[in-house]
């Protein structure tokens, strides 16, 4: 079987554009003032296991803890009633360019109203970083069936797109 999958390139170049969703729904979102790569590589499993995230599972150690220590990684998390419920990293360039690298919800926490408020936590946070001057990320067709929509209902515009034939 042929199967299309479709990687969207997002990003908003002004604050101006941002449209954020300011209803909560109860979640709470919060920074992890201290780097520990134990908590991003659990964050990346907990999260990434509904949607197939591998890129990273064979991880050493060793790699998690580079990762994490890079002064430019900065990570959050948001708790519905003392639980995670998800989490996102931003990853800022020196050339003014904040990746919101890892953004999701644990399977139990989609379908509560969470990602409109989540995602507008990102994005503010991404354009409150020093210099910022362009907020990117990109999604695709494995992702959740409204996460496109949610980019850009946040004020996300798509700048490319890239097919990937995988036959299965």
């Amino acid at each position: 079987m042929v199967e299309h999958i479709i990687t969207y390139y997002l990003e908003m170049l002004s604050p101006q554009v941002f449209k954020p969703k300011p209803e909560s729904n109860g979640l709470v979102v919060r920074e992890c003032e201290i780097d520990s790569w134990e908590v991003n590589r659990f964050l990346y499993e907990f999260v990434g296991k509904e949607w197939n995230w591998t890129d990273k599972l064979t991880w050493s150690d060793c790699q998690w803890r580079d990762y994490v220590s890079q002064p430019n990684l900065k990570t959050w998390i948001g708790y519905y009633q003392g639980s995670i419920a998800g989490y996102f990293e931003l990853s800022s360039g020196t050339d003014g360019n904040v990746e919101i690298m890892y953004f999701g919800l644990a399977g139990a926490f989609i379908g509560k109203g969470f990602g409109g408020y989540f995602l507008s936590k990102a994005i503010e946070c991404a354009w409150s970083l020093e210099n910022t001057r362009r907020v990117w990320v990109h999604t695709c067709t494995l992702d959740h069936p409204v996460a496109l929509a949610n980019y850009q209902a946040r004020g996300f515009s798509i700048y490319k797109e890239e097919i990937e034939t995988v036959v299965t």
